[in-house]
Order: structure tokens, then C-alpha cells, then sequence
């Protein structure tokens, strides 16, 4: 997976921060002490843990130096760690492990999931947000414009990167043997965009730097030209003059045994 651009992912953080926030706030979790963000990003969620619990130390992990260092501008208190999630371990148990928007890119996910409970204390919460859009036209029209473009052999797995999302049942029966409870839904945004070019700016951010990682700067523009072109002919631009990307998610809370 190409590295990740803290700057293009946070033209959009309010929209973004939104399941994020909700995440937080689906749960309830007294005494947190100890907790890490898996997955930080630029700090945007990190910031939403220490919100909600301004006494706990707060760790963030993630895999990308570039943000990694805007999370460390924007808190410098914090202790930001480079990491894969597969191959974090923490020094001692924790109260909290949240993870927003992350764990759809780590290989056999339930698994690790599963494996990433037992780094929590008795009571402790595990809780996990990821998008479920890999059916969204969004997602089908970057497949089909890397398939049948001049790139198609330089683009050919990189859908591999990206794990399917389970159904809920696999979450939650994978969990429950582990968990005192478990909590399983899915949330629908639908996020108003100022026409179709913003829509390629939102992905450039998160689902298309895998294919653009892959392209140099001439190819990367004709890619993106092809892949607006096939937007605009799917979503319509409404009377307002917005256009509306529909973009689900799925929510996974559990609170271990």
C-alpha cells in the first residue's frame, strides 16, 4: 500500500472525524487509564480518545511517517509509535483499544482483532470502525478505470491491499468467546461533496493512493481524469449544485470478559 498524505486525507477532516466521533461516544467506559489509537492517522482520532478521557495516557500507532508527524504537531504530549497493527504489542494491558478507519487494511483482521483482545484488562473495551464501501460505486468504477486503462499490469492486485468486510456475525461470533459483550452495526453517510472533482479530491485522500502510489505523475492525472469522468456519470450532481457519496461503515464494540 503507498504511503498515506496526511495533508490530502485532512481536507476533509470534519466529514471524516464524524464516524470517528460516533465511535467514541458508543460506548460507555469509566476509569480509563491506559488506551491506544491504532491506526492514528494525522492525531484527528487520537485527539476525540483524550477528549473523552482527558486523565488517561493516551499511544498512538501508526505505519505512516507522514502522519506520524502531523499527529506529533498536533500532540506533542503524545506518544506516537511506527508500527504495523499486526505487529504492535503493548507493555502492559490497557483499558482501551480504538481503532477508526484502519483495520480493513490489515490482512486476516478478525483474526488480529480477536488477537488484540487479550492486550486488554478485565472490562476493558475494544472498539473498531471501518469502511464498508469495497460495493459502492465509488469503489467499483476505481476498480474497472484501473482494469481497463493502459496501467491495468501495474494495477492488477491492488485491491489485495484491502480486506472485504466479514458480515456482522463473523464479528461478533469471533469476539463473543472473548467478551463479556459485543456490539455489532452499521452506519450509512451519506456526505454532500461539492461536485465530482471534490469527490476524487475525498479519495484521493484514503482509497485511491494504493492505485496512485503505483503510477508516476503523468499516468497518476490520466487515471484520475478516467475515474471522474466515470463518476460523473454515475452520481448526479443534485439542485443545489452538491452531489451526495453514499459511504457505510461498520462498528464493532467489545467489552472483554
Amino acid at each position: 500500500m503507498a504511503d498515506w498524505s496526511a495533508q490530502q486525507y485532512l481536507l476533509f477532516e470534519e466529514e471524516r472525524a464524524r464516524p470517528a466521533r460516533d465511535l467514541i461516544n458508543g460506548f460507555a467506559l469509566e476509569n480509563v487509564r491506559d488506551a491506544v489509537d491504532l491506526g492514528c492517522g494525522p492525531g484527528n482520532s487520537t485527539a476525540l480518545v483524550l477528549s473523552r478521557y482527558p486523565n488517561a495516557t493516551v499511544t498512538g500507532v501508526d505505519l505512516s511517517p507522514d502522519m506520524l508527524e502531523k499527529a506529533r504537531r498536533r500532540l506533542p504530549d503524545v506518544t506516537f509509535i511506527e508500527s504495523g497493527i499486526e505487529a504492535w504489542e503493548p507493555r502492559s494491558p490497557l483499558d482501551l483499544i480504538f481503532s477508526n478507519a484502519a483495520f480493513q487494511w490489515v490482512p486476516s483482521h478478525v483474526d488480529v482483532l480477536v488477537g488484540v483482545m487479550h492486550h486488554l484488562r478485565s472490562d476493558g473495551a475494544l472498539a473498531v470502525q471501518m469502511p464498508d464501501n469495497l460495493d459502492e460505486p465509488s469503489h467499483r468504477l476505481m476498480a474497472e478505470t484501473a482494469a481497463l486503462g493502459p496501467w491495468a499490469e501495474a494495477l492488477r492486485d491492488v485491491e489485495g491491499g484491502r480486506e472485504t468486510i466479514r458480515p456482522a456475525q463473523d464479528y461478533y461470533s469471533a469476539l463473543k468467546r472473548h467478551a463479556s459483550r459485543v456490539d455489532v452495526w452499521r452506519t450509512v453517510y451519506n456526505v454532500p461533496l461539492a461536485g465530482h472533482g471534490a469527490l476524487v479530491e475525498w479519495f484521493k485522500g484514503s482509497a485511491l493512493r494504493p492505485y496512485l502510489g503505483r503510477l508516476n505523475e503523468v499516468e497518476q492525472k490520466a487515471f484520475l481524469d478516467a475515474y471522474q469522468r466515470r463518476i460523473a456519470q454515475t452520481y448526479p450532481v443534485l439542485p443545489t449544485g452538491d452531489i451526495l457519496l453514499a459511504f457505510p461503515r461498520l462498528f464493532v464494540v467489545a467489552k472483554r470478559a
